[in-house]
């Protein structure tokens, strides 16, 4: 077996007649990542360049997909219907032979904050490119595939994990490039609470939430700027918790009381969560907050025995009757993991 790691590589042009998996490679196996996304640092976009996002790759849960060629078409497992989209859209583009077996086994859940849609469309078109031998990036991946309209968190997440910011959009139509990256110490561990019940804001909801919104401040934009660059990145470099997650945690309280009003008028998507949130923050937990639309929230825990505390709490705290679920991840330093499996002779 071979283990490939996400590279640059440049797109293929289409050809007349179908293009056939290579006769080298059986099968592809692709493991990625889900990520937290922590929030904007400038929605007013004054200066050219508007979102500008930090994101965390974390280890659990996480999107495993596998493809070889088939007799016939056939696509299993979870969120098979937005992986045949995705599928679809890549043998059309690069005139490939369709008889092909997508297999999902494993997948974020969709549309609770820890990027699903971007995940899925990245590991199938990873897994595509290197059964054919397209030698595709993740960044022509998303763009083939529409994904990172906002932000390129979950790309640069794909790529290489750790803890990560985006440059946000500007005035050109190109993915946000990534500013900084940095290592998520190893020891820290992240404290997941989902709440079964709901869903955050996805598609014409999630549109529409961004249109409604008032403008964002240009003195917020700044001082989130300078929070990042002076606070949050140095604590992370010195692997201070306590104040990587204080930075983290006026991040979330700036962006979540703007982004209130579209959010039932309540700084987090779901009220439960809001008050495992509350507690934990109480307990000493520096660093809490929602990622991305939610509900999904998190705190950052210094250790794996620490982490396990609060869990058994949180869990005899709310049983899963009250629909609340917890979870303890590792931050995820490396990409995507690509297994290729040679063909046999």
């Amino acid at each position: 077996m071979i283990v490939a790691r996400p590279g640059a590589g440049n797109a293929v042009t289409e050809t007349s007649d179908a293009r056939v998996p290579l006769d080298t490679v059986e099968r592809v196996t692709v493991t990625v990542p889900a990520r937290l996304h922590l929030g904007f640092i400038d929605l007013n976009g004054g200066l050219g360049r508007r979102f500008g996002s930090v994101g965390i790759a974390i280890d659990t849960p996480h999107t495993r997909v596998s493809i070889d060629a088939h007799e016939r078409p056939q696509i299993e497992g979870p969120d098979a219907e937005r992986a045949r989209g995705h599928l679809r859209t890549l043998v059309h583009q690069f005139n490939l032979d369709h008889r092909l077996r997508l297999r999902i086994h494993d997948v974020i859940p969709s549309h609770v904050g820890l990027g699903s849609g971007t995940q899925l469309g990245l590991a199938t078109g990873a897994a595509v490119s290197h059964l054919f031998g397209l030698s595709l990036d993740a960044r022509s991946i998303a763009r083939l595939l529409e994904r990172g309209a906002r932000s390129s968190i979950g790309i640069a997440t794909f790529e290489q994990g750790g803890v990560v910011i985006d440059g946000g959009r500007g005035e050109e139509d190109a993915l946000p490039p990534v500013v900084s990256r940095l290592p998520f110490p190893e020891r820290w561990r992240i404290l997941l609470v989902y709440d079964q019940g709901r869903q955050g804001l996805h598609g014409p909801s999630e549109v529409e939430a961004f249109r409604r919104l008032r403008p964002f401040p240009a003195e917020a934009a700044a001082h989130l700027c300078r929070l990042m660059l002076m606070a949050a990145l140095p604590a992370l470099a010195e692997e201070n918790i306590d104040r990587f997650g204080a930075a983290v945690a006026e991040l979330q309280q700036v962006i979540g009381d703007h982004f209130s009003p579209v959010q039932g008028g309540s700084r987090f998507m779901s009220d439960s969560v809001a008050q495992v949130l509350t507690w934990l923050q109480a307990e000493g937990i520096a660093g809490i907050g929602q990622s991305s639309w939610g509900p999904t929230g998190f705190g950052l825990i210094a250790s794996e025995a620490d982490a396990e505390k609060f869990v058994a709490a949180a869990r005899r705290r709310w049983p899963p009757t009250t629909g609340l679920a917890f979870a303890i991840s590792r931050g995820r330093n490396r990409g995507a993991d690509i297994e290729i499996l040679p063909a046999t002779t």
